[in-house]
């Protein structure tokens, strides 16, 4: 027998503090006159380049954000420091990615009338995990008191889509009755501060999602209609800081490689058609018409490549609610921003209505999730 796989329930943790782009261009710019003082020499004599100063305005026109929530903007809008300033816990005290994790999945847990006796698996997908073992899913399990399994999973930006698809597999395939899959994204720890090219891209959140099997469901749910994932590999969005990282010689340098880069132009150039092109064929694929689809929950990282995607992948110009965006609140929040998005947005479709889920990133990596209302 197969099961019919839903999503009944979402939850999103949002951190305090935020970070205006106000804020961050004074840090930014005064970190720019600071270093081009102290390498005024090296500038003169070109083997530096100065460093430009930000502001609001370019910043807005290259992504659309606004602001964005983080664990901690002290370190990060300090000249002398550029980056959140995070305490170190003990081995006894729980993670901040599972501190984070477990109130998303609450949240989840409590709009789709479940507890964590519901739940017989747990999958924390994010772009970056604060430890390599034991697992952030298992320690998020632990503290949920969900029995069964539980593991990592990283398909950067794309994670939330990909976790989706391995649970939505599971409950079909009758190995598990449901699973939450979480997203606990800390995109201020790996995003470069000091590099006026991306240092508005990211924020911290965390997100998670109950997928349980059709008949499970309490209330209203999205029935998951069909699931699609693909990759093809890319160097264009990259992190090298690693486990190995010691074992080279110039591994303890605080290299530039070593938190996130990307080649914008080229992302931009390559990620988009095939984007549109994975969603199309999709829709195509199931039979559902664009006129027939009622809202597009995409990746959150940049306005511009959202409004291309959704020309594309309608054939048409999206019309007001049927792109939800989310990213000029919370800016780029890797695999999250697609399920704030639909969390935020989804309420309002009336039975039998059609939706996609779509995240998009590193790897290149594409998932979605074709979903119809239920009530």
């Amino acid at each position: 027998m197969t099961n019919t796989p839903a999503i009944t329930g979402t939850g999103v943790f949002t951190p305090k503090q935020t970070i205006t782009n106000a804020e961050l261009v004074t840090a930014f710019n005064a970190y720019a006159d600071k270093f081009n003082v102290e390498h005024a020499d090296a500038i003169a004599a070109g083997v530096v380049e100065a460093l430009d100063h930000s502001s609001e305005e370019f910043i807005f026109k290259a992504s659309g954000i606004e602001k964005r929530y983080v664990i901690d903007k002290s370190g990060v809008l300090d000249p002398d420091v550029m980056h959140p300033l995070l305490r170190q816990r003990s081995d006894d005290e729980q993670s901040l990615m599972a501190e984070m994790g477990v109130d998303a999945a609450n949240k989840a847990l409590a709009q789709a009338g479940k507890t964590a006796a519901d739940v017989d698996a747990v999958i924390c997908a994010a772009s970056n995990m604060e430890r390599a073992y034991p697992a952030i899913a298992i320690e998020i399990q632990d503290l949920l008191g969900v029995k069964g399994f539980a593991f990592d999973m990283n398909v950067a930006c794309s994670s939330a889509t990909f976790g989706i698809q391995a649970a939505a597999d599971m409950v079909r395939s009758g190995s598990i009755r449901s699973a939450l899959v979480v997203n606990p994204e800390i995109c201020s720890a790996h995003l470069e501060w000091r590099d006026r090219d991306c240092h508005f891209i990211f924020g911290d959140v965390a997100t998670a999602t109950l997928i349980e099997r059709r008949e499970d469901a309490i209330g209203p749910y999205f029935e998951i209609k069909s699931t699609r994932c693909a990759t093809e590999f890319s160097n264009n969005i990259r992190n090298n800081n690693g486990f190995l990282r010691r074992s080279r010689p110039d591994g303890v340098k605080d290299r530039r490689d070593m938190q996130f880069m990307q080649n914008g132009r080229k992302v931009f150039k390559e990620v988009l058609p095939m984007v549109a092109k994975h969603i199309a064929s999709h829709m195509a694929d199931e039979g559902v018409a664009s006129e027939d689809m009622k809202r597009l929950w995409l990746h959150q990282a940049n306005k511009a490549m959202n409004d291309f995607i959704g020309k594309k992948a309608l054939g048409r110009l999206p019309e007001a609610g049927e792109q939800p965006n989310i990213l000029q609140d919370y800016a780029n929040t890797s695999s999250a921003g697609s399920i704030i998005a639909f969390s935020q947005n989804s309420d309002d479709l009336g039975d039998g209505d059609y939706g996609l889920i779509c995240s998009f990133g590193a790897g290149y990596s594409v998932g979605s999730v074709l979903l119809q209302r239920h009530l």
